[in-house]
Order: C-alpha cells, then sequence, then structure tokens
C-alpha cells in the first residue's frame, strides 16, 4: 500500500475523508465517470450539494427520491454524496451493496438533536403515541421509530393514520408544528431543529420582498412559523423546484438550503431566483456547511478507494428497516 494511501487511512477516522493529494490537471470529470463504469457504481446526490456533484450524479434529488432510488438500485457501489444520515439510509435499505460517503464528517444538526436512546425515554411517557420520525436522523432514531418520514410524504402518511392516534413527531419541531396546523392533529414534538432553516430572518426577507414586489416567497416547512405564515407556498425540497418550473410567476425568494438554486435555474432558466436572507448580516445565504463538505476530489478520492465506507450493526440495520419500509410502502401513491 503506497504511504500517502496508508497515512489517509489512518487519519480517515479524524478528518472524515481520505486526506491525500491527488495530480495536478486531473480530469475529475473523466476520472469519475471512469471510475463509475469500471466499480458499476451510482453517485445519488441530494439538491443541497454543489453544482458540480449535482451535475455528475446519475440522480439527484430529495431525501425520499433518494431513498427510493437507493432501494431500487443495481449497482454494486453507491456513492451518496449528501449528509451521513442519507448514506445510512442508504445501507439500510441495501445491506448487500457497498455505500460510501466523500466526507463522514458531513453530518446534520437536526439528526444530532435526537438519539434512540432520548426517544425511547419520551416513548415511555406517551406509552399510548406511535413515533414517527423525520428522515433527517441517525440509524439508533429510526431503530426506535414506528415510522418514517420525509418533508414530501409527512402529511400523506400523517393524514392515513387515525385521528385519535396519538403521536410523538420527531426531530424537527418546526416540521412537526407545521404538520400539526395542515393535519389537524395535536402530535407531540420532539424538540430538534435545522440550524440553516432556523436561521432565515424574517425581517430581512420581508425587506427583500419590498424590494422585490413581484417574487413570491417559498420556504420549506422545516423553517419557524412566522416565515411559513407569510409564504406564498410551502413544500418539500422538490416541490419547492416543481413549484418554481410550473407556476405562472417569474420571481421568487427562496428560503431553503440554497444547493436548490442550482437545479431550479437549471430547470426555470428564465425566472429570478433570489435566496432568502438570515439572521447572520455577514452573510447573505442559507448554506449548510455540512452539506459543502463533500467536494469533487474527495468524490473522487471515495470512488478510486472505496472510503470512507459506511457499515452497519445488522441488528440495528434489520429494525432500522423496518419503520423505512412502512414509509416506502405508504408512499406509493406519491410521485
Amino acid at each position: 500500500m503506497p504511504q500517502q494511501l496508508e497515512n489517509a487511512i489512518a487519519t480517515l477516522s479524524q478528518k472524515g475523508y481520505l486526506n491525500m493529494e491527488i495530480p495536478k490537471g486531473i480530469d475529475l470529470i473523466a476520472e469519475i465517470n471512469k471510475l463509475r463504469k469500471e466499480k458499476n457504481a451510482i453517485i445519488l446526490a441530494h439538491y443541497y450539494q454543489t453544482g458540480d456533484i449535482q451535475d455528475i450524479a446519475d440522480y439527484l434529488g430529495d431525501s425520499l427520491q433518494l431513498a427510493r432510488a437507493a432501494e431500487k438500485t443495481d449497482a454494486d457501489m453507491i456513492v451518496f454524496c449528501g449528509v451521513h444520515f442519507m448514506a445510512e439510509t442508504a445501507k439500510i435499505v441495501n445491506p448487500t451493496k457497498k455505500v460510501v460517503l466523500p466526507d463522514t464528517l458531513a453530518g446534520c444538526s437536526l439528526a444530532d438533536s435526537c438519539s434512540g436512546e432520548g426517544l425511547r425515554e419520551m416513548r415511555k411517557k406517551y406509552p399510548n403515541a406511535i413515533v414517527i420520525s423525520y428522515i433527517n436522523c441517525d440509524s439508533t432514531v429510526k431503530a426506535e421509530s414506528d415510522i418514517i418520514v420525509t418533508s414530501s410524504n409527512a402529511e400523506h402518511i400523517i393524514n392515513a393514520l387515525p385521528m385519535d392516534q396519538e403521536i410523538i413527531f420527531a426531530p424537527d419541531k418546526n416540521l412537526g408544528a407545521y404538520l400539526n396546523q395542515v393535519t389537524g392533529r395535536k402530535m407531540i414534538l420532539w424538540d430538534g431543529a435545522c440550524y440553516v432553516h432556523e436561521a432565515f430572518s424574517l425581517e430581512r426577507i420581508g425587506q427583500q420582498m419590498l424590494d422585490n414586489p413581484k417574487a413570491k416567497l417559498i420556504a420549506h416547512p422545516e423553517a419557524k412559523a412566522p416565515l411559513l405564515k407569510v409564504a406564498s407556498y410551502v413544500g418539500s425540497t422538490s416541490n419547492l423546484l416543481k413549484y418554481v418550473v410550473e407556476d405562472s410567476g417569474t420571481e421568487y425568494i427562496v428560503a431553503t438550503e440554497e444547493g436548490i438554486l442550482h437545479e431550479m435555474q437549471k430547470k426555470a432558466p428564465n425566472k429570478k431566483l433570489i435566496p432568502a436572507l438570515v439572521n447572520d448580516k455577514s452573510c447573505n445565504c442559507g448554506e449548510c456547511a455540512f452539506m459543502k463538505l463533500n467536494t469533487m476530489q474527495k468524490l473522487y478520492l471515495c470512488m478510486k478507494y472505496e472510503l470512507p465506507e459506511i457499515t452497519l450493526d445488522e441488528d440495528l440495520r434489520i429494525k432500522a428497516l423496518q419503520p423505512i419500509n412502512r414509509m416506502l410502502e405508504m408512499s406509493k401513491a406519491i410521485k
């Protein structure tokens, strides 16, 4: 084994990625395409990745779309360009496939806010409740859940349950509050949130609306309630994209992670897209630092050496698979 690779592997758990230099002048796109073919690999990428990674992906989507793609693929290796819980989900539904993630430190503030142990304790307080967890959680939380949902299918799945069924919803309190509103439920909410969607400034966005009177505010339901109340449209990442493409308007203020604007602009090139402003006035955009940890260089090294690899304890994987399968079965009617 070359010394540089040996050193990179030795620091992998600390760095989160293979810390290696790549040859100067290398054509990363050509090399990644070559590796994809040689290894029968599929690259799955979330809309919040950088534009170059989105463009090279075999499949680009939101959490529900990527879970479906991971479940159905016949590739030998799944290269997941997203955050850690997404790669874990791919491994849960595809135990015989090798799943790799360019940078394992690509985490999630929302996923970090909840644990399987914490959810077990909460369930003890509400013994008659079922646990519905947003897919933005780790495998231990999935394993303690009865049903997993995404922002694309949560309303559909909750509406399929009896109105008198007590529900614990974890970990996103903002999404849970929004779902309570649209479904008429009184779900018990875990106190977690996404730092990106929490950071949007209603005051600064209000000024954006005044400065751009033709623009419609559209928002992801992970945002805070006051922002959702003034939005023209609230929807999942994929539904926000669909709305911009199909709506008759021409200008939009987009209140979600700004990575989606790359695909929006490709699908709707003649429309004006404005990233919603956050509270921090030194930053004019809402970016997830975790999502942006993946780079083309890390993607190349990840595919070449098939590291870092996502592995799971088999008992945990089987337990976490059950609520995901319930989600996939209950979501068949959603396109």
